[in-house]
């Protein structure tokens, strides 16, 4: 598998490639975007797009945004759908591709399931538990 970034002027042609994984993250999502929100995140270029490919087949895609801090970059996953994170070698893809664009952190709001997963696999810590009340 390669993990590979579509740059802003490719997504409007590829995402009919992606979109099926986006939807499928989407349902386990907290409702804070609908897929035509990520999408335009996508296309404006506020959010960039990787796809995970194996002989020009798409097997799964995901969503970054980057939120700068004092001390750090982060790389925040938004969406992510398909076959990913659970390969050492795509992880280290993933971080490479994550680091070029000045990012020294990786954060994503997950299912207690995938968030065991990774933990178990990839090395990720529950730094918090993400909680949230209307007001």
């Amino acid at each position: 598998m390669i993990i590979r970034h579509v740059p802003v002027e490719y997504c409007a042609q590829n995402w009919h490639l992606v979109e099926p994984f986006i939807a499928e993250a989407h349902k386990w999502g907290y409702g804070d975007y609908s897929v035509e929100q990520i999408k335009v995140f996508v296309m404006t270029g506020q959010w960039i797009l990787l796809v995970v490919m194996n002989d020009n087949v798409v097997h799964g895609a995901l969503t970054v945004s980057f939120i700068n801090y004092p001390n750090d970059r982060i790389g925040f996953v938004t969406a992510i759908g398909g076959k990913l994170l659970t390969d050492a070698d795509n992880f280290e893809q993933l971080k490479k591709i994550f680091r070029s664009y000045g990012a020294n952190k990786i954060q994503a709001v997950s299912r207690e399931s995938v968030a065991r997963l990774w933990k178990q696999k990839l090395g990720f810590n529950n730094r918090a538990i993400f909680v949230e009340a209307d007001i």
